[in-house]
């Protein structure tokens, strides 16, 4: 007897699209996949920064780094530099390593409060690898030493590098075409089959929609709500353009704070993509671009496009036989750089639940637990740098400093005000982010753990000195980000 095969149908390309697809292909055996993408249809393209967790994502795909680095004309990324954020005259750095040492009842922002209240002068990030390399323009990929790095990366030619990828393995078929309708099943109600433009019907078992904001599947046929967060964050528009490098690549992405919204530099090997995300109810189109081609640095090699969106989530991510993956299972702005990761996380939950012998509905429900989690705590992550802020120089940032929050960072504000400790749920990434953006932002605990008075003045100065001189020691042994790209990873193009 033939053993059936899962036939896996994702409708649209773009970066979760082809993400998605590489995935399937390569580490889930007796399944067919089926793109569904037209050539006719742009997509969004501009999520060129990533975090961490994108390198483990390529790990478990054994893809070559150094080989998809040259592919995507990409660039090492060791953190973001927030400018203007606290007030107009201030910058810090979110990097992406764990700073200082910590005991088993005490973080590190435990120690460095006390000393800082003994009179040393270190700020938070002193403590921190990454940071300190990217200031000085340092790079390496050193083995067994902690350096955490993610990557700056051209989105549409990373879609193009995981499509060939797919395209080597047999079980996977692209087909082109514009999808025309979505049949559903008449008792279940289930996705059956895309009606394509051409004629051509695509059925399958398990269909994931990667059609980006237009949600094709999960939200015009199978109706599942959207849940609106635009009255937290209010932006809802950007304008991109990529520019002409006038300096060699530097290790981090520049996130940098204006009066009605921010504007992202993030620097590739041959080009640098620039954006400024913004609220329409602050900022009308043609001023948002003319902002941003004021403060951009080398010739324009695109014309600025525009992209508006509606931040939120869907109430389910995965209904009935349909997994929303990307854009159409919501919209957080890309001030973290978190949308690659949300793609990645709904790929790993949905190979680790993938339905064997038909849908199961308790998976169908953890999937949507925790991919909730996992999106309502990256967005309290982005709402925190609106609200914990000395700006109020605007009506932008006005609103941000009278508008009500949701409880569960509300908490987490608290928490870390009164105590210093940082709330985290689950398998949370982001403890050592919410301490450097919380201390970045403004926010100093007003007490530290007394755990910390087991050392004396004497030796916490020592202690925060040695550690302090070890971290610069170790990044001024690094070679310049440029040095190290020309010799491991320089793109062909």
């Amino acid at each position: 007897m033939k053993e059936h095969k899962t036939k896996i149908v994702i409708a649209g390309g773009g970066t979760a699209g082809w993400m998605t697809a590489v995935a399937m292909t390569r580490l889930i055996k007796n399944t067919e996949v089926v793109l569904v993408e037209s050539d006719d249809i742009a997509t969004v393209g501009v999520g060129e920064a990533t975090i961490p967790t994108l390198e483990f994502f390529h790990e478990i795909l054994n893809i070559n780094e150094a080989e998809f680095l040259k592919a995507t004309g990409g660039t090492f990324k060791l953190g973001i530099n927030f400018e203007n954020w606290r007030n107009t005259q201030h910058q810090y750095f979110h990097g992406f390593g764990v700073t200082g040492k910590d005991c088993w009842a005490a973080d590190f922002q435990h120690f460095w409060l006390k000393g800082k209240q003994l009179g040393l002068k270190y700020e938070f990030g002193d403590f921190c690898l990454e940071r300190v390399a990217a200031l000085k323009g340092k790079f390496a990929r050193v083995q067994n030493k902690g350096i955490n790095y993610a990557y700056h990366l051209d989105a549409t030619a990373y879609a193009q590098y995981l499509r060939m990828l797919c395209e080597k393995n047999q079980s996977f078929r692209r087909v082109e075409g514009k999808i025309a309708e979505v049949t559903l099943t008449t008792n279940s109600g289930e996705i059956e089959s895309l009606a394509l433009e051409s004629g051509q019907n695509i059925s399958g078992d398990l269909f994931i929609d990667c059609t980006g904001q237009r949600a094709l599947l999960i939200g015009d046929a199978l109706k599942t709500p959207y849940k609106d967060w635009s009255h937290w964050l209010i932006n809802d528009s950007a304008i991109a353009v990529q520019t002409q490098s006038t300096e060699p690549p530097l290790p981090y992405t520049r996130s940098i704070a204006h009066a009605s919204g921010w504007q992202w530099k993030i620097p590739l090997q041959h080009r640098v993509g620039n954006g400024l995300i913004y609220s329409s109810r602050f900022l009308d189109d043609q001023a948002a671009e003319q902002l941003l081609l004021n403060n951009i640095e080398g010739k324009p090699l695109t014309t600025p496009r525009k992209i508006g969106f509606k931040t939120g989530s869907r109430s389910q991510h995965w209904n009935k036989n349909c997994v929303a993956i990307g854009l159409s299972s919501g919209f957080l702005e890309p001030l973290e750089s978190t949308s690659i990761h949300l793609i990645q996380q709904s790929i790993i939950r949905l190979l680790k639940l993938i339905p064997v012998n038909g849908l199961r509905q308790v998976d169908i429900d953890e999937f949507n637990q925790q991919t909730e989690v996992d999106i309502a705590s990256i967005r309290d992550f982005i709402i925190l740098h609106y609200v914990v802020t000395e700006r109020d120089d605007s009506p932008y940032w006005q609103y941000h400093t009278q508008m009500s929050i949701p409880e569960s960072l509300k908490h987490r504000i608290e928490l870390f005000k009164q105590s210093g400790h940082v709330c985290l749920k689950n398998d949370e990434l982001f403890e050592d982010s919410w301490m450097q953006v919380m201390i970045g932002q403004g926010l100093t605990p007003e007490n530290y753990h007394p755990i910390v008075d087991n050392m004396s003045a004497k030796e916490l100065s020592k202690f925060l000195g040695d550690m302090r001189e070890l971290i610069e020691q170790r990044a001024s042994s690094l070679p310049s980000h440029q040095d190290y790209i020309k010799q491991y990873c320089a793109s062909r193009s």
